[in-house]
């Protein structure tokens, strides 16, 4: 028993549950059963509503979004309220879209759920990196054209970026979540660093979802064709010799409307 608990309270237990890119059929089954036994769902903004459809009736449900360019719940704030909820015994479903363990913040979660001693998993979701760019027909490894794929964030703590010159030198396929306003600067640091102007590349808004929205172009006129289209965020990027296998536009909208 913690001794810092009065006496008789058995702390509750945080789980940091990943919705996935988008699509609510995309949720894991785990994530299914542990959304149907949580006393509380502290949920982000990107994540789809219908998936709360699954929360155990009654379940406190709370909305704590966080979201580049808006007004955002602190950090500090969610982290502590998840303490003082489990703290008085209730099982805290964190709902986070994607994955919790990339570029979600569950890392830093667990860690001050570990420091205050309270118990916390982990239900992995499918990352919008993976499933995003398999939306529209671009697989983010191929044995003919790239030997691995890198995550990359376009939005980070202080600032700086990451060594273009080193993860060109890699050759694997880049997805860049949380860089859609910024691309312009980050399509010039990488064909500063060596990448080809005319290197395959594309942008995507909300996918998985019935209003995805893609182009298709090049690193050089990939800020350009953001902007004509005037897609925004939630997006990814994906750049590479796979985005070849992105998909026409045509097939595209018969799937989505299917």
């Amino acid at each position: 028993m913690n001794p810092t608990q009065p006496q008789g309270r058995i702390d509750g237990k945080v789980w940091l549950v990943g919705a996935g890119p988008g699509d609510p059929e995309l949720l894991t089954l785990k994530a299914v059963r542990v959304l149907g036994t949580a006393d509380v769902v502290l949920v982000d903004d990107l994540v789809d509503p219908r998936i709360l459809a699954h929360a155990r009736p009654g379940a406190r449900i709370v909305e704590v979004g966080k979201r580049g360019g808006c007004r955002s719940t602190p950090q500090a704030f969610i982290e502590k309220l998840m303490v003082r909820l489990a703290r008085r015994g209730a099982t805290v479903a964190r709902l986070k879209g994607g994955d919790p363990f990339v570029f979600g913040r569950g890392g830093e979660e667990a860690e001050t759920m570990a420091r205050a001693g309270i118990a916390c998993e982990v239900v992995n979701g499918i990352t919008s990196g993976i499933a995003v760019p398999a939306a529209i027909g671009i697989p983010v490894t191929h044995r003919d054209t790239a030997r691995g794929v890198t995550f990359i964030t376009g939005h980070t703590r202080d600032g700086t970026g990451p060594d273009w010159a080193a993860l060109h030198a890699g050759g694997t396929t880049l997805v860049i979540y949380m860089g859609m306003k910024r691309v312009d600067s980050l399509a010039n640091s990488m064909i500063a660093a060596g990448f080809a102007a005319d290197t395959p590349a594309c942008a995507i808004q909300n996918g998985t979802l019935q209003t995805q929205a893609t182009v298709v172009c090049t690193l050089a006129t990939l800020a350009a064709s953001i902007a004509e289209a005037k897609l925004g965020s939630p997006g990814l990027l994906v750049v590479g010799e796979v985005v070849r296998h992105a998909k026409p536009a045509a097939l595209l909208l018969r799937q989505l409307a299917a």
